[in-house]
């Protein structure tokens, strides 16, 4: 795939995700994907795994936001540099509601081979996560 190809196909993947389009992560998403992300309790493999994040994201978070705010590719690699925002109205992994809002940086880097996302390295502002619900001193 071209390198414009790969950015289209990062930027779908959040439009798939904040709308829960399984039938997308079936298509886009290899079999043996795996997302990188020292922030979660469980493991991210294949279309299944990014179906347990929405659960867990979207059980968390109301009115969920993903703006992307830059997109830079080389080669196989995507990053995506974008926004997290909603309001935390459910279970997030342990931090029970505060229905304060949350907006943090996002950073993805996704690896794409024969027009599937095949590795996702994931860093957030999980301490200002924190800090947004109130789970710790502002």
């Amino acid at each position: 795939m071209s390198i414009d190809a790969n950015k289209v196909l990062a930027r779908a993947y959040f439009t798939a995700f904040l709308a829960r389009d399984a039938a997308w992560w079936q298509r886009h998403i290899a079999p043996d994907f795996v997302r990188h992300d020292p922030g979660l309790t469980f493991a991210v493999r294949g279309p299944e795994g990014v179906a347990r994040l929405g659960e867990v994201l979207h059980g968390g978070v109301t009115g969920m936001k993903l703006p992307i705010e830059e997109v830079i590719a080389e080669g196989d690699r995507v990053l995506v540099r974008l926004r997290f925002q909603g309001r935390h109205t459910g279970d997030l992994m342990g931090l029970p509601a505060s229905d304060r809002s949350i907006d943090i940086a996002v950073m993805d880097l996704f690896r794409i081979v024969d027009g599937r996302l095949v590795e996702h390295w994931a860093l957030l502002d999980n301490l200002g996560l924190l800090k947004q619900v109130g789970a710790l001193p502002a």
